[in-house]
């Protein structure tokens, strides 16, 4: 998702990249969900559906790796995992995800710090995740097989940030998540994923 606001380009850590994660999961408690919103914010949602033809298993396993997203997502550099556990058969991610955005004459990395949550036997997963420019974004993507080698994928997508931002917000992501969409779907049905 991409943001209006970022920071000059430049190499981080790792380690530096988890405590920024740590330090956005406690103060904007983005995995949680509003209610009532603060003052001066908004929330908007729209979902998105692709029909992949491939197998409802590897297109879950192929669609919901992050690290597949590169090349789909034309600014993704890099995910970083900070944490990957599984109990009760959901396995629950703390990721990071770096953009960067080719802006003369410098350009801009976003970052996106992410929980992933995946549950394993039902093909779906959820994520929650505060962007750059205080946006914070809920999904939930399903992964419904509709016979033989045929999945749709439908993606759940609600974006909260400021009242100025938020149409921007919701047609600017809404526009990312299907042109990703469009590259996982090339890339699975052709045998590249």
């Amino acid at each position: 998702m991409l943001s209006v606001m970022g920071t000059p380009a430049r190499a981080e850590s790792d380690a530096e990249l988890a405590r920024q994660w740590q330090y956005a999961w406690n103060c904007y408690k983005f995995g949680q969900v509003a209610d009532p919103l603060p003052v001066g914010r908004a929330r908007k949602s729209q979902s998105i559906s692709i029909v992949i033809n491939a197998p409802r298993a590897g297109v879950f396993k192929a669609y919901s790796d992050f690290e597949n997203h590169i090349g789909a997502n034309p600014f993704l550099e890099r995910v970083v995992t900070h944490s990957d556990k599984t109990k009760h058969g959901v396995r629950t991610k703390n990721l990071t995800a770096i953009e960067v955005i080719p802006i003369e004459p410098d350009p801009i990395t976003l970052t996106t710090h992410a929980q992933q949550r995946l549950d394993l036997s039902n093909y779906f997963y959820e994520v929650d995740s505060w962007s750059t420019g205080n946006i914070v974004t809920h999904q939930k993507i399903v992964f419904e097989s509709l016979g033989g080698s045929v999945t749709r994928v439908t993606e759940h997508l609600t974006f909260e940030t400021t009242l100025e931002l938020i149409d921007f917000t919701l047609s600017q992501g809404v526009l990312a998540h299907q042109g990703i969409q469009q590259g996982l779907k090339q890339r699975i049905e052709s045998g590249a994923l």
